[in-house]
């Protein structure tokens, strides 16, 4: 057991190399991996399982302490991705499926791993989980309603298929967690153990079934995606930073706000696509679960370096003084 629980924090702190291992493997070999299509939505399902198998009553303790922090990184996330997303399709004048593929991940809620580059950053983790939480509660109403918003211009959307893939695969699963938590208690603790080497293994397998099915169109327009990922997701840590300095936060509470705004759900991005537009729409979430989690722990060292910094500074003042 001991064993088990050792690997899956190993897989967990490597989370970002497995991603771009099986990614580059699904790739060069897609017909490995494209038979694995049809568990992206069932294993979203698993990883949201798990996350309710983590939520506590303490987790949103943070927002009737500090309201107002938590609405403004609610807002911020749900302004900033999705506006970026819709103003790079339009200043790169993307392709109908593209354009819809970024859009749905920007309109995604905070990823997961939000919270383990908050913490190696050194921000406000109780800001940042309640973030992530809440956003991902709203998910069902706000991810279609900004959908539908955005990306009819492109192709039709559908409010109501989109609200219900997202109740079935996020809300449904994560009040099965919370419920199976409370009725098992302590015997849930394995399971909890294990967690990260389930999610792993899940985002892995998602995102190779992803760029399997869609390498002819990533060798054609794969550099241009990954352009505009990078530069959305650069643009949401930025932007969330100077929201946070914009309403002067505290540094911890700045770092929190940007990784929880740059971060999405891409899990959530490419099962939605691949279920309700095509492979091609799936690619940008496959391509910003990569990028995402390499760029979140390059930021969250540079974060972290700067509260060292802080603290230096801090200590020869007190000798100073």
């Amino acid at each position: 057991m001991r064993a088990l629980a050792a690997l899956s924090r190993f897989v967990g702190n490597t989370f970002a190399y497995w991603v771009l291992i099986f990614a580059v493997l699904a790739f060069l070999e897609p017909a490995w991996f494209v038979g694995l299509k049809g568990f992206i939505v069932p294993l979203l399902g698993l990883v949201m399982f798990g996350m309710g198998l983590t939520l506590k009553l303490e987790d949103f303790a943070e927002v009737a302490r500090h309201p107002w922090r938590v609405a403004l990184g609610v807002v911020a996330h749900f302004v900033i991705m999705p506006g970026v997303a819709w103003l790079l399709c339009q200043v790169f004048h993307l392709p109908p499926e593209i354009a819809v593929g970024v859009i749905l991940v920007g309109c995604c809620p905070s990823g997961t791993s939000s919270n383990v580059m908050t913490w190696l950053a050194r921000g406000d983790l109780a800001l940042s989980v309640a973030i992530a939480a809440v956003t991902t509660l709203l998910a069902p109403l706000l991810t279609p309603a900004l959908i539908w918003l955005l990306a009819s211009a492109w192709l039709p959307v559908s409010f109501m298929e989109l609200f219900w893939s997202i109740l079935q695969v996020v809300l449904l699963p994560i009040v099965l967690g919370v419920v199976a938590q409370r009725l098992l208690g302590a015997r849930v603790r394995f399971a909890v153990d294990v967690l990260p080497l389930v999610s792993v293994i899940s985002i892995v397998i998602i995102v190779a079934a992803v760029v399997a099915a869609s390498q002819a169109q990533i060798a054609k327009s794969g550099l241009l995606i990954m352009a505009v990922v990078i530069l959305h997701n650069s643009f949401g840590y930025l932007l969330g930073y100077f929201t946070g300095r914009l309403f002067k936060l505290p540094l911890a509470q700045r770092k929190s706000l940007a990784l929880e705004v740059g971060m999405q759900n891409s899990g959530l991005g490419a099962a939605l696509a691949s279920a309700h537009f095509s492979p091609l729409a799936a690619v940008p979430s496959a391509l910003f679960s990569v990028w995402h989690n390499i760029s979140g722990a390059l930021l969250s060292t540079y974060f972290r370096r700067m509260s060292e910094k802080e603290d230096r500074l801090a200590a020869e003042k007190t000798v100073t003084e």
